[in-house]
């Protein structure tokens, strides 16, 4: 493509930065409906438990109160669905149990919904709520997947008496297991990632209106309408999806998290229904930590088979994935996807991966940025350290006879991905570079002079993104010169409205406040999927160009009767279409007042449908120093080295990556979703739970060393989850390096914080 002015790598600033930082955002929860009732979901304060729920007549008639929903009211509803089952390793499907919109009289986890409360004010409904007498009695708890797969564990569910949802193999078991045995050596380790939870800025809320012929209108903040509508109709209430419309406005971050259908949605939509009136939820703050998927929570076992020289020859993995009390929307999808990812960056010949979800009596799991590909760097990546280690070989070394060769691509790993570009030294050695690996031993002894733990580490990393089905792209010339982009993606801050008019402006050459993009609304596109695995702009921006391109040529056969000239002697440029070399042109508003511009010709769809996955891939370098008296480490240089293909916008791109990097981060050194042996939550609040901050972030250095994906129209790698995937495992590796060199640690797991670390050194002590 030729360059444009507001076209592909162009470092633009983001066009919807100015309503955001104005204080002219519009989210869902700043969205009200006129006559609305407010709901209140009465939870469950025990993790296993049998209940009842006493006589509701004194609360019904609680001033204010228009209904109280029980699962007596809403068992004819279908479940809440898990649409990415697993099978097992025989082939077979292991039985799902019930997630019902509302338990009958047992619930599973601490937060788990009881009851629904519908009244003229929040204040009402709380007060109702508190009213309500229920009897429990407790059950045993499995609170963690230790806890489930030990002898005798709390059965979650009698379907899975073993706790395990599914027992799944990828790859070919007998081949490695027999490379296994012949091996010169094998290294083993165990590694924790930790559960975590996505705190987004804008928590959860939803508005449900009633419109002509039993139509609903709904409101919520999502990373796809098309997705929530679907599910709502076609599995809880059994429905034609026209009758609902469901609409997305500004969306205050997501993460994965806000795709799924949670019980809150359909509990809302039969109250509107059922007392003809608006309803609207919206979690607090505590809430969303017991009422939205939880992230990661994996034990792993991770072994490699090597030769004399430090060849890796096979690995295998043995993976125990908590699923939590129910299989959420794609939960069993998400270790499963990492999992096929496992062997990372390196040219091992077989492998395997046993994959077991694991019921537990905790909140449900899904995906959470980077959805499996974060867990399975941090397992290689920490595996290779450990081996270099243990064999007594420099890190980079290892990782360099080990590499997967840019002459073997397109390369098949064990797993069945098939990379198709990758030139992992070439960034892995600027890494180096540029973060002065040289000068690290200097900096070393200068720490240990000021009573200081230095340590550097890095983290390569490779994962699949961009791919799956095609996202149609709809572009259209309006009367005024302008052009609109339709969608069914959804921007929850990556700056969706500058990426795609970019790229339409690619083509029709047109500053970006002359085209206006519009997603989050089912009445707009007739099908989307949505925001999530790094393909909005792969996928989405494909179409878009694609249609923006179609849109051109209409234009320019349009324009060549009014300018009687043929249309290879047009040009277009400034947002008119030209006679080359003459002063001749026709502007996009006269364009479309001609006699001939049917809407036909001023509107286009086109799509992408891509053959494979893009494998963004890079190298992140993470140097720390740690106060050995108080165990605080910060976080002193980082640099990134990425490979995305193509650049569609560098500053885009960078605060992508500067996000995702702050995310692992928080992994790596703070995070971490707390239970007790009850599976009372211990940190359900900002009090508890550790966020990074401002001061635990150090300041970035990002550059790209792309090479074109083969698999994508644009040659664009997905970026969107990438920073997270590299990070925990450079700063884990980095702060490994340092206890190592102090006092012999040879591995610690997330989060590392001044806690953790200060305990390791003094039990090492």
């Amino acid at each position: 493509m030729k360059p444009m002015k507001f076209g592909m790598g162009q470092a633009l600033t983001r066009v919807e930065d100015q309503r955001f930082i104005t204080g002219q955002g519009h989210y869902a929860t700043d969205y009200h409906a006129k006559g609305e009732l407010q709901g209140f979901v009465l939870r469950a304060p025990y993790a296993s438990a049998t209940f009842k729920i006493g006589d509701l007549k004194a609360a019904r008639a609680m001033p204010g109160v228009a209904m109280i929903v029980t699962h007596e009211e809403v068992k004819h509803l279908g479940d809440l669905p898990c649409q990415a089952p697993i099978k097992n390793s025989d082939g077979t499907q292991s039985p799902t149990p019930s997630y019902p919109v509302l338990p009958k009289d047992r619930v599973r986890h601490v937060g788990e919904a009881v009851a629904f409360i519908v009244a003229e004010t929040i204040e009402q409904a709380r007060d109702a709520a508190e009213a309500i007498e229920i009897k429990y009695s407790n059950l045993p708890v499995a609170a963690d997947i230790a806890g489930a797969r030990a002898r005798g564990a709390a059965v979650v569910h009698a379907e899975a008496p073993d706790n395990v949802a599914f027992d799944h193999v990828l790859g070919n078991k007998a081949e490695t297991d027999a490379i296994f045995a012949k091996a010169k050596r094998v290294v083993a380790l165990d590694v924790v990632n930790n559960r975590i939870i996505a705190n987004y800025m804008e928590p959860r809320s939803i508005v449900v209106e009633l419109e002509k012929n039993d139509h609903l209108r709904i409101t919520l903040g999502s990373q796809g309408v098309h997705g929530l509508r679907n599910t709502l109709a076609k599995f809880i209430f059994k429905v034609d999806p026209t009758t609902i419309r469901v609409m997305t406005p500004d969306v205050g971050g997501g993460f994965g998290t806000k795709t799924f259908m949670y019980r809150e949605y359909p509990l809302a939509v039969f109250a509107a229904k059922a007392l003809g009136r608006p309803v609207r939820w919206a979690s607090d703050r505590t809430e969303h930590f017991f009422a939205c998927a939880h992230g990661r929570d994996n034990l792993t076992r991770a072994e490699m088979a090597l030769d004399d020289k430090g060849k890796f020859l096979a690995m295998r993995v043995n993976l125990d994935a908590n699923m939590g009390a129910f299989l959420s929307q794609y939960g069993p999808y998400i270790p499963w996807i990492g999992s096929t990812m496992l062997t990372g960056v390196y040219d091992i010949p077989a492998g395997y991966t046993r994959i077991r979800g694991i019921y537990s009596h905790t909140v449900p799991f899904d995906a959470y940025r980077g959805a499996g590909r974060p867990e399975a760097a941090y397992t290689i990546e920490r595996l290779v350290d450990f081996i270099a280690d243990e064999i007594g070989m420099d890190r980079l070394k290892l990782r360099k006879i080990n590499f997967i060769k840019p002459k073997k691509m397109p390369y098949k790993t064990p797993t069945g991905r098939v990379y198709d570009t990758g030139e992992f030294a070439a960034h892995m050695e600027r890494a180096v570079e540029q973060a002065d690996w040289k000068g690290f031993p200097a900096r070393v002894k200068a720490a240990k002079k000021a009573g200081k733990l230095r340590g550097i580490g890095l983290g390569v990393y490779i994962e699949a993104c961009g791919g799956g089905s095609p996202e149609p792209a709809y572009v259209s010339l309006e009367k005024d010169g302008s052009v609109t982009v339709k969608i069914g993606t959804q921007s929850n801050g990556q700056g969706h409205e500058t990426a795609y008019a970019q790229l339409a402006s690619q083509h029709l050459d047109l500053p970006l406040d002359k085209i206006r993009v519009k997603q989050g609304d089912t009445n707009d596109t007739p099908t989307g999927s949505g925001t999530g695995g790094s393909r909005s702009i792969p996928v989405g921006g494909a179409g878009v160009a694609r249609a923006a391109e179609l849109l051109a040529g209409n234009l320019k056969t349009l324009a060549a009767a009014a300018l009687e000239a043929g249309t290879g002697d047009l040009e277009i440029a400034d947002g008119r279409v030209k006679i080359a070399g003459t002063d001749r042109s026709i502007s996009y508003a006269e364009i479309a007042a001609l006699p001939g511009a049917k809407k036909d010709m001023l509107s286009t769809v086109a799509e992408f449908k891509p053959p494979e996955a893009t494998y963004p891939n890079g190298t992140h370098s993470c140097e720390v120093e740690i106060d050995p008296e108080t165990g605080e480490t910060r976080i002193v240089n980082y640099v990134i080295v990425d490979d995305f293909g193509v650049t569609l916008n560098p500053t885009l791109l960078a605060g992508q990556i500067h996000g995702g990097a702050a995310q692992g981060i928080g992994q790596a050194m703070v995070e971490r979703f707390v239970h007790d042996e009850n599976g009372q939550i211990l940190t359900a609040s900002f009090l508890d739970y550790a966020m990074p901050r401002a001061d635990d972030m150090p300041s970035f250095q990002f550059e790209t060393l792309n090479v074109p994906s083969t698999t994508n129209a644009l040659g664009i790698k997905g970026a969107g989850e990438a920073g997270t995937i590299g990070a925990a495992p450079a700063v884990m590796n980095a702060i490994v390096d340092a206890l190592r060199r102090a006092k012999g640690l040879r591995h610690i797991d997330m989060p590392a914080n001044a806690q953790a670390i200060w305990g390791a050194l003094h039990r090492a002590t």
